[in-house]
């Protein structure tokens, strides 16, 4: 009897062990369980913060790692929509040009060596104001932040009393397309450094800081937002004179449009040419890009599409010159006349 109370106090004891064991293990599993749980949740947690982080970083920096977020300061005097034109001319001037533009653009310069002339001396008339609106359609394009870097660089001139000259040094002086010397802050000051009391500290500091660049992605996205063909978009009292490549306003049609709207005429309609109010004949309406008006002007190209060759330029006055890379006599590096827009 003995024997047999003691085989079964014995089996007790296995069946109790075994019990505990099983308990043991289901709390174990419970525990590792947890654990697994917590590591799973704080390495999701660390992912997303790291997201978050890196995505404030990308948001405050350009492709070429330079810092371009900010409050939006637009430069002295800005007017228009959102503050985002730099106007040059007499604001009471009856005609209006509106110019978007991109420094790194090549048939951005094809326009200005043509018409920089024609149009400074309707400003200087009084006749003309200009809107300058800034974009980067050649840094989203290819890379680099030289379109970006130039527009600030020409909004601080803009805060200096600068922004003619400046603006028009940077496209005397505009680099090849590929390449992005504009994007260096040292080829920007260098070239501030040839109008006459531009390379102050203050200006130096406004370039180096990119103090307007979030200005300029502000008018570069008003500029995509506004379904433009391209650079240059040039538009005449409202209407694009440069979208009619078998009738383009050629820089001796501008003048003249400019004049009779000046008079009362009426001719200020970039579609019609000068009216007989007056006092001069209609121009040609024919000429097509790269031939010359009346009065030998060459017609403006619609700009080139991004890595287009370079072709000839010619002067506002009818003079041609022969494409040299962009080079301080105004000498065009852009595309050739007729082309696409960029």
């Amino acid at each position: 009897m003995s024997e047999k109370n003691d085989g079964a106090n014995r089996d007790a004891t296995k069946r109790s062990a075994r019990e505990r064991l099983l308990v043991e293990r289901e709390r174990q599993k419970t525990r590792d369980k947890r654990r697994r749980t917590l590591v799973v949740a704080a390495a999701v947690v660390g992912v997303l913060a790291l997201a978050t982080v890196v995505g404030v970083i990308a948001a405050n920096t350009g492709k070429d790692g330079s810092a371009k977020a900010g409050p939006v300061v637009a430069p002295s005097g800005a007017t228009g929509k959102d503050a985002l034109a730099i106007q040059a001319g007499k604001p009471e001037a009856k005609s209006s040009l509106t110019v978007w533009e991109d420094f790194r653009c090549p048939s951005c310069k094809f326009f200005e060596d043509n018409y920089r002339d024609v149009i400074h001396d309707l400003e200087a008339k009084g006749l003309l104001k200009v809107d300058y609106h800034l974009v980067t359609l050649i840094d989203r394009r290819m890379g680099g932040s030289g379109s970006l870097k130039a527009a600030n660089a020409a909004a601080c001139a803009q805060d200096a009393g600068k922004f003619t000259e400046y603006h028009d040094l940077l496209f005397q002086n505009q680099p090849q397309e590929i390449d992005d010397a504009f994007g260096k802050n040292a080829k920007l000051l260098e070239l501030a450094g040839k109008v006459d009391g531009l390379d102050t500290p203050e200006f130096r500091s406004c370039v180096e800081d990119g103090t307007h660049n979030s200005w300029v992605a502000k008018s570069d996205a008003a500029f995509t937002a506004g379904q433009f063909r391209g650079t240059p978009t040039v538009l005449l009292n409202g209407k694009d004179i440069l979208s009619d490549q078998a009738n383009q306003v050629t820089p001796q049609k501008l003048k003249e449009q400019v004049e009779a709207a000046a008079k009362g005429s009426g001719g200020a309609d970039a579609g019609a040419g000068a009216g007989a109010g007056a006092g001069k004949s209609s121009p040609s309406s024919s000429a097509t890009p790269g031939s010359g008006s009346k009065a030998g002007s060459k017609a403006s190209p619609s700009a080139s599409r991004t890595g287009s060759g370079t072709g000839s330029g010619g002067s506002s006055d009818g003079s041609s010159n022969r494409s040299t890379g962009g080079t301080s006599n105004g000498s065009s590096n852009g595309s050739s006349s007729g082309s696409p827009q960029d």
